[in-house]
């Protein structure tokens, strides 16, 4: 049907407690097929929680989540079998595997054909240049090219939804501008992605629409120019530091912490 949205995405009151700490409270928004939505928001605001029960690695304690139409609490399989996902500073790879091995052992989990993984690893080596790197093992990798070997390892199986939290953090300047056009490109063909990145130039870059969150709470939604508008600001940065730019009164707990690929927040 002609003008039907389609969201990838849908958020309704999700929230998340720790003993007496509100790390996410009811947060609504929904994304359609080929969006990137910003999240901003200062250390402890609630972003990394909030995409951490999207990818079923956290069990909300209120409100709802749906990805791709799949249930995050019901379905959490099918849930994973959708989403591609890079937390910034946890690569999540193997020391004593090379980098292609990683990648393959990633592929095999997202159920991807031996020889579709081989011919998508080679191509996703060349576009973020670290193809030398392929065959050394991880723990001899620089910090930049980890990172872009776990940002490729996240996008091997073609997810129709990408959650990047920082997914640019400790890459050089050609490698970020590298990591940010795949992503348009993604976007470009219909994936629905969330970054959530401290730099607004990256945000501005990538994103259609932007949340700012503060204590668990989403304290507006739009595009930049609703965002600067609403608020009487001539800049997102100007908008960030109005509503949320204060430091949280409380860091999210240690327990988002992720054990494995997946945690134990899902069981």
């Amino acid at each position: 049907m002609k003008g039907l949205v389609i969201f990838m995405l849908k958020l309704e009151s999700l929230s998340k407690q720790f003993d007496s700490v509100t790390a996410v409270d009811k947060v609504s928004f929904s994304i359609p097929e080929g969006e990137v939505f910003g999240l901003l928001g200062a250390n402890g605001a609630g972003k990394t929680t909030t995409l951490r029960m999207l990818a079923t690695m956290l069990s909300p304690t209120g409100g709802t989540a749906t990805v791709c139409g799949h249930d995050i609490i019901k379905e959490p399989a099918e849930v994973r079998a959708r989403i591609g996902i890079m937390f910034g500073g946890e690569t999540g790879l193997y020391e004593r595997l090379t980098a292609r091995e990683n990648m393959l052992y990633f592929a095999r989990l997202g159920d991807v054909p031996e020889d579709e993984a081989r011919r998508r690893i080679d191509s996703l080596a060349e576009t973020f240049s670290f193809a030398e790197h392929l065959d050394k093992w991880a723990s001899k990798l620089s910090k930049g090219t980890r990172q872009k070997v776990a940002f490729a390892r996240a996008i091997l199986h073609n997810p129709n939804v990408m959650l990047f939290d920082e997914p640019t953090l400790g890459l050089d300047v050609t490698s970020k501008r590298e990591a940010e056009d795949f992503i348009l490109r993604c976007r470009d063909e219909g994936k629905s992605i969330i970054v959530s990145d401290h730099t607004m130039s990256t945000v501005e870059k990538l994103c259609s629409r932007v949340g700012i969150l503060k204590n668990g709470r989403l304290l507006d939604i739009g595009t930049v120019e609703d965002l600067t508008t609403r608020n009487g600001c001539a800049s997102l940065e100007e908008v960030f530091f109005k509503l949320a730019g204060q430091p949280a009164e409380l860091n999210e707990p240690t327990l988002v912490k992720r054990k494995g690929l997946f945690g134990r927040g899902n069981r």
